[in-house]
């Protein structure tokens, strides 16, 4: 989670300046990962009922819009996936600092919805951030690489993801080895040490452009001094590990699951409640009665499936309207007009009917 401010802004702001991300800031630009890692929202002051009284029609409208921003983009709430993703991977950077070869990695796999990406991100974002406080006059230094495998890639559409982020240029009559040359070489000048790359599932070895894109997946971490971490759908339940490339990924990789968090043994629903009341401690609504969205939780958990994509969703969506409508709480009845995802509406669906779901362990 983002450490708060110290300050508080002016009603009717939520950001510093300069956060506000453009359309052509993707995080697999140097430009937006940077403005990603220096993001840190700061949340709306909350004003007495006398000070919001006191407030004009336009400044109250200004400062609703802010706190309903705010809302929309809540501060990530950390669970126990993003810890053992960051653990995991920050030790195995130290470990493959002096190694030449066969460097290990993470692979991070598991269901839509169960953090794969946030924790990918944040494993980026961290690695980052305490790379600019070791080396704080090293403006050059670009310590993590983000990437994504795009749809029926082949070996050189993925050497131009990489190329892009670095604003490399990529002249018309480029082949791959040029590309994948000038990435590394970059690269190595910018001392990138970490390399994300999201997305893995777009890669089938059981087709030749799979196998291909997998080789120079491979090529890029023989070249780089970096620890490579994928984050992509039920890897280990596709044909990644197939094969003589499949046995050599599994040989390098260790794989951590992102999963549904799980509501059946009092550890589990404490650890549930826990992640609950975090959200509800973000919330900025004036008539909110804190712990009254922690008595909802087994209602949350039967509306989500334990997924916290659809948790963060319902909460947020809830915020926005209870500002919208003027209640200024967040009640079961308005929880229940808040959308979430097909999947997540076909596990509550099944769970009303008596239908028994598979439960995971908790991610």
């Amino acid at each position: 989670m983002s450490p708060a401010p110290t300050t508080a802004p002016e009603p009717g702001t939520t950001a510093a300046a300069g956060d506000e991300v453009g359309a052509d800031d993707a995080l697999t630009t140097k430009e937006g990962w940077r403005r990603f890692v220096d993001r840190q929202p700061r949340p709306p002051q909350m004003l007495s009922a006398a000070a919001l009284a006191g407030l004009s029609g336009r400044v109250r409208a200004g400062y609703d819009d802010a706190r309903r921003d705010y809302h929309c983009d809540l501060p990530l709430v950390s669970t126990p996936t993003i810890r053992q993703v960051i653990t995991t991977s920050r030790l195995l950077i130290q470990l493959n600092r002096h190694q030449v070869s066969a460097r290990r990695g993470v692979i991070i796999s598991g269901a839509s919805g169960t953090g794969k990406t946030t924790a990918l991100t944040q494993l980026g974002r961290t690695h980052e951030r305490h790379t600019r406080r070791r080396y704080p006059d090293d403006r050059y230094r670009l310590p993590v690489l983000y990437v994504t495998v795009p749809p029926a890639a082949t070996p050189r559409m993925l050497a131009c993801e990489f190329a892009r982020f670095l604003g490399l240029p990529i002249p018309a009559r480029a082949n791959i080895t040029d590309i994948v040359n000038a990435v590394c070489a970059t690269a190595a000048h910018t001392r990138v040490e970490l390399v994300c790359v999201d997305e893995l599932h777009n890669i089938s070895l059981t087709t030749r452009a799979g196998a291909e894109v997998s080789d120079t997946l491979k090529y890029f971490s023989e070249r780089l001094p970096a620890t490579f971490v994928y984050a992509g759908i039920d890897i280990e339940r596709g044909d990644l590990f197939a094969g003589t490339r499949g046995r050599q990924i599994a040989g390098r990789f260790t794989v951590l699951p992102a999963a549904p968090f799980t509501y059946g043994t009092p550890d589990q629903r404490e650890v549930w409640r826990a992640l609950v009341a975090t959200l509800e401690g973000l919330l900025r609504l004036h008539q909110h009665r804190p712990g009254a969205l922690v008595a909802l939780n087994e209602y949350l958990y039967q509306r989500t499936a334990g997924m916290i994509g659809s948790l963060s969703q319902l909460v947020r969506g809830a915020a926005v309207l209870a500002i919208a409508d003027g209640t200024e709480k967040i009640t079961r009845e308005l929880l229940d007009v808040v959308p979430v995802d097909h999947a997540a509406a076909q596990a509550d669906l099944a769970s009303r009917r008596g239908k028994p779901r598979r439960r995971a362990a908790a991610g």
